[in-house]
């Protein structure tokens, strides 16, 4: 028998709605309770059961609520965070974990000492083509990995005016689509030596940076993170080169934009993306190719982790020194591009 959380939402934009809502309510044992919006319209449009508040006194004083979700703004995940915790709530917290690495540090020993989860939704661990990645490394396919390139662009020329292309704290590409390609690549191989980045602001009018570049240097191996919202056309989202074979995959993973057109997680062909990658094995003449079928990616694992973690202790999807790492990384980057030099771990 499945035990019942009941969850409070903290913000209903682009991540609460489209990601965490949908995604908490198919998760078994999990039920959206209260969502902390300036839109009861807007909530009550998906969730008529649900309570809308506009202060996020409320939903923590409930004794009710077990697990907070927080979906707002990245400069409010610290302090909603801590108050959560100390209110003695269970806590989810969508990336980027916090502004700062002491941030981060400080909820994870309020956590600590209070016995309660402290989760961040790095759900791209989850996606088709990073699934897949991550297999042909693990089976030696590739052999010894000498460089690893993710790329994560988009073909945006003009600023919107969202507080995530602003000026203020924690605004900008490089806090919004960081976190997934630092966590993604330290998933796959550790901690990196070094780090070398240059972040810069590429368009008219860009208030925050827009064009991301960084390197981590490895004893073994370089590690490309790019990310920009110049590129028409696409680029590949993988390209990894190793001592066997290399492999180059194109297009994003397919869930955001189920979840955007409103279909439910778990609907025929979730997760699937028909995109094949290619294997492109050394010889001494011309490579010989071989399509790669993309595994299967499924962003449920996360809140179905949450869930196992809570009530059975099972083991966090996503424990707090890991998302601390994301935040190492995500703070040396600035610190290197601002010197224009590269800096050790």
């Amino acid at each position: 028998m499945t035990t019942p959380l009941n969850v409070a939402l903290l913000g209903y934009g682009y991540a609460g709605k489209t990601f965490h809502a949908p995604l908490i309510a198919a998760t078994p044992g999990l039920h959206l309770t209260a969502v902390l919006s300036s839109s009861p319209a807007k909530v009550h449009a998906d969730f008529p059961a649900a309570q809308v508040h506009a202060e996020a006194a409320a939903i923590l004083a409930d004794p009710l609520i077990q697990l907070v979700v927080i979906a707002t703004p990245n400069d409010t995940h610290h302090p909603l965070a801590k108050t959560a915790l100390l209110a003695g709530k269970h806590v989810v917290v969508d990336k980027p974990f916090t502004l700062t690495v002491a941030e981060a540090r400080e909820l994870e020993q309020i956590a600590g000492e209070r016995g309660l989860l402290l989760s961040v939704f790095h759900n791209r661990r989850w996606d088709a083509d990073f699934l897949t990645v991550k297999h042909l490394i693990e089976s030696g396919q590739l052999g010894r990995v000498a460089q690893f390139e993710s790329h994560f662009d988009r073909f945006r020329p003009e600023v919107r005016q969202r507080w995530r292309e602003g000026a203020g704290a924690g605004a900008g590409l490089w806090y919004d689509l960081g976190p997934h390609v630092i966590d993604q690549a330290l998933q796959l191989f550790g901690k990196p030596q070094a780090v070398y980045a240059d972040l810069a602001v590429r368009r008219d009018g860009g208030l925050s940076v827009d064009d991301a570049h960084v390197l981590l240097r490895y004893a073994d191996k370089r590690v490309i993170l790019s990310a920009s919202m110049l590129v028409a056309g696409g680029s590949p989202r993988f390209v990894v080169h190793g001592t066997r074979a290399s492999f180059v995959k194109y297009g994003l993973d397919t869930q955001e934009d189920m979840l955007k057109a409103g279909l439910q997680p778990g609907c025929a062909g979730w997760g699937d993306d028909p995109r094949h990658g290619e294997l492109l094995i050394g010889t001494a003449g011309e490579p010989q190719r071989e399509s790669v079928p993309t595994l299967t990616g499924d962003y449920r694992a996360y809140y179905g982790g949450v869930h196992a973690a809570i009530t059975q202790g099972a083991a966090n999807p996503v424990p707090a020194d890991q998302a601390i790492a994301v935040m190492e990384i995500l703070e040396l980057a600035l610190r290197s591009s601002e010197a224009k030099r590269e800096l050790s771990l």
